[in-house]
């Protein structure tokens, strides 16, 4: 079982910067994909970026794309979700989650075995 903790939200005015953190204790980090996904209020949860176990590759939301930057740092058991050029739109609970090795369909939650508690960012205009 993977245990995900979340940290680095908070309140910030629309134009500006968070940087989200997630560690991870589980041995194999290194081996697992790593998603974030948001829950606004009123809406569904919804995928925002993943990363591959190597860094190799990594995929964002449309609405997200060129704002936002996923990394991690294997040596760490670590993941970080650069947030920048933030607006009230982005407003939302934010959720990382282990991806189950095999399931391809990363921008869906069921690729998703683990989950952390998440952390509130919020965007004022």
């Amino acid at each position: 079982q993977v245990q995900l903790v979340e940290s680095g939200g908070g309140l910030v005015q629309a134009g500006g910067s968070l940087r989200l953190s997630c560690a991870a204790s589980v041995r194999t980090f290194s081996t697992l994909g790593m998603g974030w996904f948001r829950q606004a209020p009123g809406k569904e949860r919804e995928f925002v970026a993943r990363i591959t176990w190597n860094s190799g590759s990594t995929n964002y939301a449309d609405s997200v794309k060129g704002r936002f930057t996923f990394s991690r740092d294997n040596a760490k058991n670590t993941v970080y979700l650069q947030m920048n050029s933030l607006k009230p739109e982005d407003t939302a609970v934010y959720y990382c989650a282990a991806q189950v090795r095999g399931y391809s369909n990363y921008w869906e939650e069921t690729a998703y075995r683990s989950w952390g508690q998440g952390t509130q960012v919020t965007v004022s205009s």
